[in-house]
């Protein structure tokens, strides 16, 4: 989860200044954690403590304004409104990695993510795009190897993770839908060697880059099992202390349930829920900051 946070300081200062060459050092300028790290937070604490998603997500965002919240979210947070909005803006991925690293089996681990995301992202791609970057953590976690992260992902969610960065990186352009960034950040994973360069590969896309990094970040801190010291140091020095708190007790806690070199044979459910997809999604997304 920490992963989560660190990619998303990192991406902070790129996502309206994106970055043009890939010799670039992380954590350094004027870097801060946006709205995505606060939400991560507060999933953790929600599933920590058994607290309700919908009243923690408004408690934080209220806690921690103007941290780059999504407009509709925003407004939502700000409201009285208990209901969720339909969005299919990929909040409802960033936000969700303590998940991925806390519950043990698949069905756990899609259903509590099904959870977090629907009370604010109903819409089926809001969903989906959750599930997925959880699905891909707890895979990386439990010892799966990059080819079985992509397949199961691609098989589960039909999204395309046999692109290649560099290919995709001549088209793309800013995009805040779960559908047009949850798969670049899992690619951006695939294409890594390491947890800086899963951050890197992710902030070159040069999109929404503090939460694709996120996304990325967290996957690869679960399959890489490590991260620089130099990167906590700093996340550390600018996260407040409840978050690190929140941190302390997630890992102690998560430690005591986390699965150790452990292979799971994965049963693919084709219930025919993921087919309904593909009458939704729409064939063209431009930037609509009222995504998220």
């Amino acid at each position: 989860m920490l992963g989560a946070i660190i990619g998303d300081i990192c991406g902070s200062i790129y996502e309206f200044d994106p970055v043009k060459l890939n010799d670039f050092t992380l954590m350094l300028g004027d870097v801060r954690f946006t709205d995505d790290s606060v939400l991560t937070i507060a999933t953790a604490d929600s599933i920590l403590n058994n607290k309700d998603f919908v009243i923690n997500y408004k408690k934080y965002a209220n806690d921690y304004p103007f941290r780059g919240y999504g407009g509709r979210f925003q407004r939502w947070a700000w409201s009285k409104s208990l209901e969720p909005y339909g969005s299919y803006g990929n909040g409802s991925a960033m936000r969700v990695s303590a998940v991925g690293f806390y519950y043990n089996n698949i069905d756990d681990v899609l259903e509590k993510a099904r959870q977090s995301a629907e009370v604010t992202h109903n819409h089926i791609e809001g969903i989906k795009g959750a599930q997925a970057i959880v699905l891909a953590i707890f895979l990386a976690r439990t010892n799966h190897t990059r080819e079985q992260i992509k397949d199961e992902i691609e098989n589960r969610f039909n999204y395309n993770l046999s692109r290649k960065l560099a290919d995709i990186d001549k088209n793309y352009c800013f995009n805040e839908t779960c559908q047009g960034t949850v798969p670049e950040a899992i690619i951006a994973f695939l294409e890594s060697t390491d947890f800086e360069s899963a951050i890197k590969n992710a902030i070159l896309l040069r999109g929404d880059a503090d939460t694709q990094a996120c996304m990325a970040g967290a996957i690869a801190e679960a399959y890489y099992k490590e991260i620089p010291q130099y990167l906590k140091d700093k996340a550390f020095e600018i996260i407040p202390k409840e978050f690190r708190d929140i941190l302390d007790e997630f890992y102690k806690k998560s430690k005591l349930r986390s699965i150790h070199n452990v292979s799971i044979n994965i049963e693919r459910k084709n219930n025919g829920y993921y087919k309904i997809l593909q009458n939704t999604i729409s064939k063209g997304f431009k930037f609509i900051s009222d995504f998220r």
